[in-house]
């Protein structure tokens, strides 16, 4: 659907349509005590070449699923350098955690105060096209972090911590906003949050037909609406004729 997340210099994404995140360019990748030195320019290709195989592999056949030997093939490389730059696929998983983590960090805070009319639904409208543009990236991530799969606690917790920034923006952008009564901002927030995430699964992942602009459009109205309730319903006429 949508994407753009930047790359390290003349690396070249195994997305024709999308860009990767642009990475420092020194990478330390979280592999063997043998890896915990600054890479050079080749280094910095493999590693991207072997995230960006991870990735795909995690997305076409799951992660519980990937083998090393499904990232290495991917990759077009052997086994012996994927493990010169990872123990194992989690390793692999655990640098991509971290570069999501980063993303998501970046795109809580983009989150800033929005206004009720037309400029705060187009402030959202391009919250929401960056949100699409990390989840295009690591959706796999996402995914792997919001059902649990991920058995180092520490990765969890990073996921959770990352999630929970973005709802708890959220949940002040609908604090701050005039809302119908009854509605709870922190459970508000969730259920917006939960929305955008599906959407982009089902868009992404299970091939939902849908516009890519359109989509954007609605979701962000959609988001927007959830902060300010949307219009008061339209009340019936008191005067002139009625039935008798």
């Amino acid at each position: 659907m949508l994407v753009t997340c930047g790359r390290t210099g003349d690396v070249t994404s195994d997305y024709p349509d999308r860009q990767a995140p642009r990475r420092k360019a020194l990478v330390r990748p979280g592999g063997t005590p043998a890896q915990q030195r600054d890479l050079r320019a080749q280094g910095r290709r493999t590693v991207a070449r072997l995230l960006d195989a991870g990735l795909r592999s995690f997305e076409t056949i799951g992660y519980a699923a990937t083998r090393v030997d499904d990232i290495v093939r991917m990759a077009d490389t052997s086994h012996g350098t994927f493990y010169l730059y990872f123990a194992s696929k989690e390793d692999l998983l655990a640098a991509l955690a971290k570069e999501c983590a980063a993303e998501m960090e970046a795109l809580a805070d983009g989150l800033g105060p929005v206004g009720p009319g037309a400029d705060g639904r187009e402030q959202l409208r391009a919250w929401v096209q960056r949100f699409v543009d990390v989840y295009r990236r690591y959706g796999p991530v996402v995914r792997a972090w919001s059902e649990s799969q991920i058995a180092d606690p520490a990765l969890a917790r990073l996921g959770q911590r990352s999630l929970r920034r973005i709802t708890s923006k959220l949940t002040d952008r609908i604090a701050e906003a005039s809302r119908p009564p009854g509605i709870d901002p922190a459970p508000a927030a969730f259920a917006l949050i939960g929305m955008l995430e599906r959407v982009n699964y089902f868009v992404l992942s299970r091939g939902l037909p849908v516009d890519d602009a359109a989509a954007v459009d609605t979701l962000a109205a959609v988001l927007h609406t959830g902060i300010f309730g949307g219009r008061p319903a339209r009340r019936a006429p008191t005067g002139g004729r009625g039935r008798r």
